[in-house]
């Protein structure tokens, strides 16, 4: 059942008369937020997936607002922000919690954050969303109207990946999802046979294979990822059976003893059909082919990938493409998360679209990297109507196209350009965006879409 608010937190209760009113009195930063996230457009996720009568009543959706803040302000994981509001007396204050009443469990907030992105749906989006929505309203936006679009790659939090370390991964889960199929459901096939141990024999041995540097190492390190993936390849077979007999034994159990083998028989197929995957991208590198599209680098993300930027002291990094547009008050206006690494050309367009659609006005000039610079590019945002477009040419210039990126307009839009630099390792540094805790492409967009709350937050306590 849908609560908005806490309405006990309302009351002077006996202990507010006693201890002297300092004790309550809440930090500037805090305070300005509290005013702010009074706003009930930010309780549009909540209405959209709670019932208003029926069903237990949820967390007040004001105290999970509020504590959704200090968990990406400060950092903080669901345990240590749910021991820190049940210990400060001015967090508790702030999240709206009364004295008497419990701080929710951590569960629940992980919960709350499920069913707020089941169907498909991105709360942390639509919350960001109304943030510059309501800064527009409350005249927050009112400098000169300029942005500036960059990109970074936020990591999975995956090990390195290699094709060895990845049939492993595949034979451990596989094995382990079976047998917890068997534990909980009888009669679900033969027992299967444990090949884990097989498969970390042969890890030690490409290990040490390495460690000779010799040209016969290549080849005997295909020879070993050869004999995981025929290993491999028994253990999924052996799965499928599993997985045969519990889509036919499922009609003598109950209602509720069905789903949960249908569901875990889906999880099964899912595994298998990625550790698929996995076995054959390690036959076609064995092969020779080394260049693959759509690479798995991990059982755990599969949607994450290896992506390679165009900066000689970094190494390929794996994980998602983020997109950012920032304001002139260095608000993120805008944001987007793709999977893979899309040419900067295609990603330009759509997040000074996003900008407009969400601040209600077409920026006055627009600056980027050379990385986003194209022909169509430039005539398309001068099209709908951005007067000064800052888009450095790649390659050689014309002596017209230099005497254009030597005017001062440009070249003071391009200095202003760079101070994104520091928005992103900002948020690299302070709210988490250096690497994702989420697994998949929308966890990582939950996770992105947290960490820009939170800076977003800190800017407008600062606007304010």
């Amino acid at each position: 059942m849908l609560r908005l608010r806490q309405e006990q937190s309302r009351q002077v209760s006996f202990l507010d008369q006693l201890l002297p009113p300092e004790v309550f009195a809440l930090p500037e930063d805090l305070a300005k937020l509290d005013a702010w996230l009074d706003d009930e457009r930010f309780f549009t996720p909540f209405r959209d997936k709670y019932h208003a009568c029926l069903g237990r009543p949820s967390v007040p959706a004001e105290t999970y607002l509020r504590m959704l803040a200090l968990k990406h302000q400060y950092g903080l994981s669901d345990r240590h922000l749910c021991a820190l509001v049940n210990d400060r007396i001015s967090w508790r204050r702030f999240c709206r919690i009364p004295w008497h009443a419990p701080v929710p469990h951590p569960s629940s907030l992980s919960k709350i954050r499920q069913r707020l992105d089941a169907g498909g749906s991105d709360h942390m989006a639509e919350l960001n969303a109304h943030l510059v929505r309501k800064a527009r309203e409350e005249k927050l936006l009112k400098s000169r109207n300029k942005v500036r679009v960059d990109t970074t790659v936020v990591e999975a939090n995956i090990h390195h990946p290699t094709d060895s370390g990845l049939i492993a991964d595949t034979v451990r889960v596989v094995t382990r999802l079976v047998k917890q199929v068997q534990a909980t459901f009888s009669g679900a096939g033969a027992a299967i046979r444990d090949r884990t141990r097989s498969i970390k024999k042969r890890v030690l041995q490409i290990t040490k294979v390495l460690k000779r540097h010799t040209p016969d190492a290549v080849q005997e390190v295909r020879q070993l990822t050869g004999e995981m993936a025929d290993i491999a390849t028994k253990t999924l077979e052996a799965a499928r059976e599993v997985v045969q007999q519990l889509r036919q034994g499922v009609s003598h159990l109950a209602a509720a003893a069905q789903a949960g083998q249908q569901r875990l028989a889906a999880r099964l197929e899912k595994t298998l059909a990625l550790g698929e995957r996995i076995i054959k991208q390690a036959r076609q590198v064995n092969a020779g082919q080394l260049t693959l599209p759509e690479r798995v680098v991990s059982i755990f993300d599969p949607e994450a990938r290896p992506i390679k930027r165009g900066k000689a002291h970094r190494e390929t990094e794996f994980g998602y493409k983020v997109r950012l547009t920032e304001s002139a008050e260095r608000l993120i206006t805008a944001y987007g998360v793709m999977t893979g690494n899309p040419p900067d050309q295609e990603l330009l367009l759509p997040g000074v679209a996003e900008h407009i659609r969400r601040t209600g006005r077409v920026p006055e000039g627009a600056a980027t990297d050379r990385g986003f610079w194209s022909p169509e590019n430039e005539r398309a945002l001068k099209a709908i109507g951005v007067r000064k477009v800052s888009l450095p040419c790649r390659g050689k210039r014309s002596r017209r196209r230099t005497e254009h990126e030597r005017q001062s307009w440009f070249r003071r839009l391009q200095r202003w350009r760079a101070g994104q630099e520091g928005t992103i390792s900002e948020l690299k540094r302070r709210y988490g965006l250096d690497r994702t805790l989420y697994r998949g492409l929308d966890g990582c967009r939950r996770w992105v879409g947290g960490a820009i709350w939170g800076y977003n937050l800190n800017r407008i306590a600062k606007l304010i």
